[in-house]
């Protein structure tokens, strides 16, 4: 919640029909027969119609009597289940009768749930592969996504680790969609149909890339159907692997309400050298553009476009120019993502061998350092920090009431500690057009310390009174670049404390998980332990997990696994740098303590103790450790 970057609310169901609209002069071409077949079974969950084709296909390592079978949990009955024996490595599989791409597994668990288990695949039945690994289940209903994995075979399990109760594992339903990549092909058809997709960002989990050739079209082109959905910017695109050099002749956009008002059509042999084949003709784009519509009232476009003349390559992408505007409230318009449904490729060749690459491993080698700081000069060491200001480096942020200055009052070295101290001064500060009562520090290593991976600590002794905010962070260095912006640039929150003494919490923000919707934990110090004595704060940043410590005490960890399975994108492949600063009031502490006045967030109390000088965020000293 450190950002300042403000998210903006997901764009909801539409309301309404309308007409389709066609983009290229050319006729809509019919589409094939077996189209209508695959648009009718994108969302059969196939699991239940494999069991119901062939019951003996559900099987398990062991069931608690004869009415907990395995086959209880395909049956399409939500009241029955099966439960395993009482062991902790119990399974159930299930064959699906031929090779399937998974989009997403659906597991509804009885009491009896895992705290640890495993979702596989497999082609032959022998050889598993995990693509869904739970290590802090909670129950419930749990809908796993598989991209951008690569899940494709006959047979899927759930293998349990570890049950959360004495109990065996129980499942009311074990639902899985997905369908047939299209083969290589000698007659027309979709290459597309259930192949790999790839987009530059996605809203969150359940709108990735991979709905845009599921099949799934709803015949309305409203319902919140699956669909890509990308974030808020312009520049976006979404594209398909054929597998093989295709010749194309058509292409079919299914769009929802948010769709393109221009775009273009590319293909590539490799998937970085892109060459245009198609773009809509300026009429079509000024009539797009004119049609303003409240959200409550827009639907969806099918556009066909017929390509001049039949075009070859391997990948084709759309690639947006420019979004739909809505009139959302009046008087002022807004646009949201781009967001389509289906994206169809119509021609000869591809092959059904197309696959997500793998994701990155762990990294090997031991840690060494490769920054660090103990603040024993005699002032801010400005090769290692940059200080940030408030109207210079950085805008008003989260409804917080300090300036941040550069000023040795807010920001110094003392005692072999750095000082990070607030002042109160009434209307005294002026700073990017505002006036504020109270200053602060603020230092990060931006330009002068950017790094992927690593293990990052800091020892730090916090203030304790409502509404005093210190933060030990971390955030993505293409944060400015305004075709990213936050929260796609990722940010790492290794410690916020908001004022109370015997807790800090930690978070991942990102597409899909931002602000009040972030991946986070709580952490109260044991044994009496308060955030006023001096604490070791850290967090282990890999290409497959965050693992966040308080001295050395994991209090939370989150994999890439789970949370591009659940959330959204994972984020944090990239530079990030660290940031240390002390807030007052705003949008997190006032959430907690409900204080509206004064200020935001900060009580009268907190304000005198301000203006009295005493408080201060103290950190002993900062170390990165990084592996290679």
């Amino acid at each position: 919640m450190r950002s300042s970057r403000t998210p903006r609310t997901l764009l909801t169901a539409l309301a309404t029909l309308a007409a389709a609209a066609l983009l290229s002069p050319a006729p809509a071409l019919a589409a094939p027969a077996h189209q209508a077949a695959a648009t009718a079974n994108w969302d059969t969950d196939r699991a239940a119609a494999a069991y119901a084709a062939t019951p003996s296909a559900a099987t398990a390592s062991g069931s608690e009597n004869a009415g907990t079978a395995p086959g209880l949990a395909f049956d399409g009955n939500p009241s029955t289940r099966w439960s395993s024996d009482f062991a902790d490595d119990a399974w159930i599989r299930l064959d699906l009768g031929t090779t399937l791409r998974i989009d997403t597994v659906v597991l509804d668990w009885e009491a009896a749930y895992g705290k640890r288990y495993a979702l596989e695949v497999s082609k032959n039945g022998t050889d598993w592969t995990p693509f869904y690994t739970e290590t802090a289940g909670t129950g419930g209903t749990v809908t796993a996504h598989t991209y951008p994995q690569e899940v494709t075979g006959r047979y899927v399990r759930m293998r349990g680790i570890e049950r959360a109760t004495p109990y065996g594992y129980s499942l009311y339903s074990f639902k899985v969609y997905g369908g047939e990549p299209a083969p290589a092909s000698t007659a027309r058809t979709n290459l597309a149909l259930h192949h790999p997709a790839y987009s530059n960002f996605y809203q969150h989990a359940g709108n990735s890339p991979s709905y845009v050739t599921d099949g799934g079209i709803p015949a309305n082109l409203k319902d919140d159907a699956t669909r890509w959905s990308s974030d808020w910017n312009a520049d976006r695109w979404v594209s398909v692997d054929l597998g093989a050099t295709s010749t194309i002749d058509t292409v079919d956009l299914y769009w929802e309400a948010a769709y393109a008002v221009d775009y273009r059509i590319q293909v590539s042999d490799d998937n970085r050298t892109w060459r245009t084949v198609y773009q809509p003709a300026a009429a079509d784009v000024a009539a797009r553009r004119a049609n303003v519509t409240s959200p409550g009232d827009a639907v969806g476009l099918h556009d066909t476009v017929k390509l001049p003349q039949p075009v070859t390559g391997r990948y084709v992408r759309m690639l947006g120019v420019e979004r739909r505007s809505f009139y959302n409230p009046a008087p002022a318009t807004a646009q949201f993502g781009y967001s389509l449904y289906e994206f169809q490729v119509w021609g000869t060749g591809g092959s059904a061998s197309a696959a997500y690459p793998a994701l990155p491993a762990e990294q090997s080698g031991g840690y060494r350092t490769t920054f660090f700081d103990d603040f024993t000069t005699s002032s801010l060491d400005r090769s290692k920090w940059r200080v940030v200001r408030t109207g210079t480096e950085m805008g008003p942020v989260n409804g917080e009431s300090q300036a941040y200055v550069d000023s040795p009052d807010n920001i110094r070295t003392e005692n072999g500690n750095l000082v990070l101290r607030a002042k109160y001064c009434k209307g005294c500060t002026k700073a990017g057009g505002g006036t504020y009562d109270f200053t602060s520090g603020r230092i990060d290593t931006n330009t002068t310390f950017d790094f992927t991976y690593g293990k990052v600590s800091a020892r730090m002794k916090l203030p304790v009174g409502d509404g005093f905010w210190p933060a030990f962070w971390l955030l993505g260095s293409n944060v400015d670049d305004p075709s990213v912006s936050w929260p796609a640039s990722g940010e790492t929150d290794i410690m916020e404390n908001i004022g109370y003494g015997d807790w800090t919490s930690s978070a991942l923000h990102g597409p899909g998980y931002s602000a009040d919707g972030n991946i986070g934990a709580r952490q109260t110090y044991p044994n009496g332990g308060t955030a006023d004595q001096w604490h070791a704060y850290a967090v282990e940043w890999t290409p497959t997990a965050m693992r966040f410590l308080v001295d050395d005490r994991l209090v939370q960890e989150t994999t890439r696994n789970v949370l591009e399975s659940t959330r959204g994108k994972w984020v944090f492949d990239h530079n990030q740098y660290v940031i240390l600063n002390l807030a007052l009031g705003g949008a997190y502490p006032a959430g907690w303590n409900k204080v509206t006045s004064p200020y935001w967030g900060l009580p009268q109390s907190s304000v005198d103790r301000i203006a009295a000088g005493n408080v201060q965020a103290e950190v002993d000293w900062v170390r990165v450790e990084q592996k290679g």
